[in-house]
């Protein structure tokens, strides 16, 4: 009796070829979406290198027709750019160190000492996250004025000297920290002081240096403080200083593109510096 042949089954893809696609598919929706998020910052590039007919015709034009370096000599006299970049430093970076210590400090105390009221002080910081920085801007104006800080380093700095996601943030390491060390540190005679100093601050590293980079960031683009606080040129930072190119009538692009790109490169360097230390940061916290 004759056997009827099977059907013959079609050839199964390679699992090699496979993960291949898979991949290649990754790498095209990761790279598209690499693209729409550094669009903005192509454009600011591209248009700061634009002669001013080019940045303003329409329809417009993504890459410049011809490259001119005129506004990014032409900053440097317009506005005391190198005087607004030092004060800016000398405000994001002194808020960020001044911070990290208050923060530490509190967030040690927080998550490792015992005291009554501990949970109800938490509470309390945690409830500051949620009012807007609106609500404290007219009682904060009026005190430094008070103490004649306005158009001073301390009154731009003191007001930030501490933040409740800062405390928030180390407190959530603090508490992932095993308690052993700190009891052996106790049984050899060490004081609480000498225990957050030498033993939880190293450990907290890349906890610091995430938070460190957050503060620097957001102080070192933060406009309506510095306005807020600073009446005169000498005094003002660089997003306030920027912000002259912008007037009533007339926005000189040119010049507001080549500002923003000068800016943006200490953030560019400091993220580099710390990029590895700042995703080992946010795993090993409550962030995740």
């Amino acid at each position: 009796m004759a056997t009827i042949p099977e059907a013959a089954t079609p050839p199964r893809p390679r699992p090699d070829l496979a993960l291949r696609l898979l991949r290649l598919t990754t790498y095209l929706v990761l790279g598209f979406v690499a693209f729409v998020v550094l669009l903005p910052f192509i454009w600011t590039l591209l248009t700061s290198f634009k002669l001013e007919t080019d940045i303003v015709q329409y329809p417009p034009e993504l890459f410049p027709r011809s490259l001119t370096l005129e506004h990014y000599s032409d900053i440097w006299h317009r506005i005391p750019y190198a005087r607004l970049l030092l004060n800016t430093l000398i405000f994001a970076g002194g808020v960020t160190i001044v911070s990290l210590i208050f923060d530490s400090l509190t967030a040690y105390a927080l998550a490792r000492l015992e005291f009554p009221g501990r949970d109800v002080l938490f509470l309390a910081i945690l409830v500051t996250m949620m009012l807007p920085f609106q609500v404290t801007l007219i009682p904060l104006f009026s005190l430094l004025t008070q103490l004649d800080w306005i158009n001073t380093h301390q009154g731009l700095i003191v007001p930030r000297a501490t933040n409740a996601f800062g405390i928030f943030f180390l407190r959530q390491f603090f508490i992932s920290i095993p308690r052993d060390l700190e009891d052996a540190a106790r049984v050899d005679g060490a004081s609480e002081f000498r225990i957050y100093r030498q033993i939880v601050m190293p450990l907290a590293l890349p906890a610091l240096l995430t938070l460190g980079l957050f503060h620097f960031m957001y102080n070192w683009n933060d406009l309506l403080w510095p306005l807020i606080v600073t009446t005169d040129t000498s005094m003002q930072t660089l997003p306030a200083g920027l912000a002259l190119f912008m007037g009533e009538h007339v926005v000189e692009y040119g010049l507001l593109m080549a500002g923003s790109i000068l800016a943006l490169l200490p953030m560019i360097v400091m993220f580099l510096l710390v990029q590895r230390k700042f995703v080992e940061g946010i795993a090993t916290t409550g962030i995740k």
